[in-house]
């Protein structure tokens, strides 16, 4: 009886182990062979891991290489929270100096937690970043620091599970990612801040060009993306043994301008005194070179740093393309070249500018002075509006509105920045009667700063419009140039002869007869243009001022423009306000650039004669200026 009994126990146990093995058979042939496609692909999920490699974001440089903007690489500081366990307060007190947060926020970043998965799986925080974008200077400030925590234990004292700890804490819990970032500086702050512009961040994360070269230059700046196949461990770190396909990224280009840092520093130093003086709204400035476009200089002030481009949009907002004003009397060189080229007056004709009061179109239009018979060029030397309007009309709608056009107002520039606007050039068929005498003297259009210097600048280049030139030529990561960009011609808007007329109409601007005396040079003959443009509503007592002039007259070497919007001094003219920063940047250019004298048949820098001929490209002075 006890025999049978011990009988059937013995086989029930056979049973159930039988039971047992089958069902650890059944499950082992589900996970290899049944599931088996299904597990290695969540493995691979969980194991393998596509690291996308960034390029390195090619610099931006100024004509002489001197450095505007570059990428540094820089480390994403992250923490495994399992690994901490309950020393969150002494980690968290170590490194928020050095990462500069708040202590108490980085503690709760550091407490480990748990979540469960759609599939009701308990998941730990082992992978949380800190911060971004640490400079590696302060990632190994961090890495020290962490090393040489004591925690105020005995480890000595400890067990081994106690010690693994303390010695996993110090040198794993903190950690970096395996791929690093990258941050933009600017290494001269605000300097050109308008012409570079600045980075942003994209929904998904990816910095990415918002203003400037860094927006419009984009594409070659960036580089092409590289990837790595990898396997990494659960804390999300790469097994670099494990490491599978590798494909390099290719850098970015870097991207040299026609911009000079030290005319770029000299503008925006001459630019930020005029406006502690006379206190506008904002104060604009070009330097550039009127036969080939290069702008050697471009500056808006109030300004902002790309480093840190928070604060005013205002501030960001690159006026000399974006804004657009009535330009005044500046405006007077179409109407008066353009009736010189249609043989329509000569400089000698004389017209009654009507003793500064001139009914026409039930309007009465105003001189700043009571002027009687005026010559054209006299027109041009003492800025007569009622003299320029008779010129209009001596012109007609449809010439007047060719020559706008021809001259480039009402289309854009082509300068290579984001955010420029066309400017306001009505069709005839929307003027008013008064129109064709508003429009000669800068009343009834609107136009961009940067439009009404290359009009000027095509009169300085013997009537030929050029396009705005902004870089010179691209470079790979060796300094091998792989683009090089030439000026480029828009169209002869003037003849050459009419050209050489204004050229010496716009002479006498700056005599002690004309508008502008201050603007006037001790080795250099100037040629150049005040405009001083009421801003509507008209009875309001709110003026743009403006200056823009080049040098040495007869063979321009260099076009300056300047002007206030709503100076706030005693004085509002652009003869007055304009003219005077116009000869101050005026005289450090022409020192900076060795250009030669041409007053009095002085030669203080004869070694440059040949290349400051008439009939040779200016690049040359560009590459041999000091």
């Amino acid at each position: 009886m006890v025999k049978k009994l011990q009988y059937r126990r013995l086989l029930m146990l056979a049973l159930l182990l039988g039971a047992a093995f089958a069902g650890l058979g059944y499950r082992l042939v589900d996970l290899q062979v049944l599931q088996h496609e299904d597990l290695s692909n969540q493995a691979l999920k969980l194991t393998q891991h596509l690291y996308q490699l960034e390029p390195r974001r090619g610099d931006i440089l100024d004509i002489r290489g001197n450095l505007l903007a570059t990428s540094i690489f820089v480390k994403t500081v992250c923490a495994d929270p399992a690994m901490i366990g309950n020393r969150q307060a002494e980690v968290a007190h170590a490194l928020a100096p050095l990462l500069q947060v708040n202590e108490a926020a980085l503690a709760q970043r550091l407490v480990p937690r748990t979540r469960q998965n759609e599939k009701g799986e308990t998941l730990t925080n082992n992978y949380v970043v800190l911060k971004r974008k640490v400079s590696f200077e302060t990632w190994q400030k961090v890495n020290f620091t962490m090393t040489n925590l004591t925690f105020n234990v005995n480890e000595k004292a400890l067990n081994k599970k106690e010690a693994a700890f303390y010695q996993n804490l110090r040198t794993k819990a903190i950690f970096a990612d395996p791929v690093d970032d990258q941050l933009r500086s600017y290494p001269g702050q605000t300097l050109a801040a308008h012409v570079l512009g600045y980075m942003g961040v994209r929904d998904s994360g990816e910095s990415v060009g918002s203003d400037g070269i860094e927006r419009t230059w984009e594409n070659k700046l960036k580089g092409v993306r590289g990837w790595r196949w990898s396997e990494r461990d659960r804390r999300q770190q790469e097994i670099v043994a494990l490491r599978g396909q590798d494909v390099e990224a290719h850098d970015g280009l870097t991207v040299a301008l026609t911009i000079d840092s030290f005319l770029q520093h000299v503008l925006e130093t001459s630019l930020a005194e005029a406006m502690q003086k006379e206190s506008p709204i904002s104060i604009s400035g070009i330097i550039l070179r009127p036969r080939t476009g290069e702008i050697l200089a471009m500056a808006v002030l109030p300004n902002f740093d790309p480093n840190n481009p928070g604060g005013s949009e205002d501030a960001r907002r690159n006026r000399l393309i974006a804004d657009v004003h009535e330009p005044g009397s500046t405006f007077k060189i179409v109407v008066v070249s353009g009736a010189l080229n249609d043989q329509l007056i000569t400089l000698n004709d004389q017209f009654d500018c009507e003793r500064g009061h001139f009914p026409f179109a039930g309007r009465v239009l105003h001189d700043h002075a009571p002027y009687g018979i005026l010559s054209t060029e006299s027109i041009i030397t003492k800025s007569s509006n009622i003299g320029a309007a008779k010129i209009g009309i001596r012109m007609g709608e449809n010439r007047l509105y060719q020559y706008m056009q021809d001259f480039g107002f009402g289309a854009g520039t082509g300068i290579l920045l984001p955010g420029e606007v066309s400017g306001i050039l009505h069709p005839v068929k929307s003027w008013t009667k008064v129109s064709i005498a508003q429009i000669p003297m800068g009343q009834g259009v609107a136009a961009t700063s940067l439009q009404m210097t290359m009009a000027m600048c095509a009169i300085a280049n013997r009537g030929m419009l050029m396009h705005p030139m902004l870089v010179d030529h691209l470079q790979d990561e060796d300094g091998n140039v792989v683009a090089r960009y030439a000026p480029e011609r828009v169209r002869q808007v003037i003849s050459e002869d009419t050209a050489r007329e204004m050229v010496d109409a716009l002479k006498t601007v700056v005599t002690t007869n004309g508008t502008a005396p201050k603007a006037a040079l001790e080795h250099y003959t100037v040629a150049g243009k005040t405009g001083t443009a009421q801003k509507p509503p008209y009875q309001s007592n709110k003026f743009y001022a403006s200056f823009i002039g080049f040098f040495p007259a007869d063979n321009p070497q260099v076009c300056i423009y300047v002007s206030m919007d709503e100076p706030k001094g005693d004085l509002h003219q652009g003869g007055q306000i304009a003219a005077p920063v116009f000869k101050q940047i005026a005289e450090q250019a022409a020192n900076y650039l060795n250009i030669r004298p041409d007053k009095d048949g002085e030669q203080v820098f004869p070694q440059l004669a040949a290349a400051t001929d008439a009939d040779q490209p200016v690049k040359t002075i560009v590459a041999r200026a000091p």
